[in-house]
């Protein structure tokens, strides 16, 4: 049996009166728990979550993980691997949906998809700041799947495909990174638009439509993306059934 740190005194003697082993919970050995990769994954979101990029450092991973830095490369060889696959992993919170919209309902799927990815780089403002990286992980993937099949149901191919993708995927990331870098308090908001009734010769619009005090960032967000999505179905083929008749989409 492994004598533990309690059983030894500054001597190194074994002390008489420690307490019996069996009735007190071993001691973690210097690397901690064994590591994988789901528990390393988890816990870099957490400390973004609570650091943000900037704050998020092997060492101090390595300290939340209970592990020494050595052993978290060896899982990890990067912070921007590590930046990557935590990334990715919050966008599995929200399973997508196992099967495609059909023609019928593809305008509600896509609502869908956007709607939860946008939810879920709220839920973690750090993400907005990761855009420029390559998005090429199983998760975010699976949300692309989703969208592109949608598209395809709604008659969309090729060239025409690629387009409508790119739009609303520009959407989603253009609309979260607004909001996260447009977070102002009311004194704040009423400020900046007092400045631009002080210059309304300059900013005529701005300042009769209350610019700055518009705060509605999810009805903004669900009435730009009406807006995208008629657009887009003014473009689309026409599906038809098996009945050969033309199928309308919801």
């Amino acid at each position: 049996m492994t004598i533990t740190g309690r059983q030894r005194g500054r001597t190194g003697h074994r002390r008489q009166d420690a307490t019996s082993v069996w009735l007190r919970t071993p001691r973690a050995t210097r690397e901690g728990p064994a590591l994988s990769p789901a528990r390393i994954v988890e816990e870099a979101v957490a400390l973004l979550d609570e650091a943000g990029v900037e704050g998020l450092t092997m060492r101090r991973l390595a300290d939340r993980l209970g592990a020494g830095v050595t052993t978290l490369y060896w899982h990890v060889e990067t912070k921007d691997d590590m930046v990557d696959l935590a990334l990715d992993a919050i966008f599995g919170e929200t399973p997508v949906p196992s099967e495609a919209p059909d023609a019928r309902t593809w305008r509600d799927g896509v609502v869908g998809v956007l709607n939860d990815w946008r939810a879920t780089m709220l839920r973690h403002p750090w993400s907005a700041a990761l855009l420029q990286r390559p998005t090429l992980g199983p998760n975010l993937l699976a949300r692309m799947e989703y969208l592109q099949a949608a598209l395809v149901s709604a008659g969309f191919s090729d060239q025409r495909l690629t387009a409508a993708t790119w739009t609303l995927y520009n959407y989603v990331m253009g609309a979260t990174v607004a909001k996260a870098s447009h977070e102002l308090s009311a004194d704040d908001r009423q400020t900046a638009q007092q400045r631009l009734h002080d210059q309304r010769d300059r900013y005529p619009t701005l300042s009769a439509s209350d610019y700055m005090l518009q705060d509605d960032w999810d009805g903004t967000f669900t009435t730009g993306l009406t807006y995208l999505l008629d657009g887009i179905a003014a473009d689309s083929a026409p599906v038809k059934g098996a009945d050969g008749c033309e199928i309308a989409s919801k």
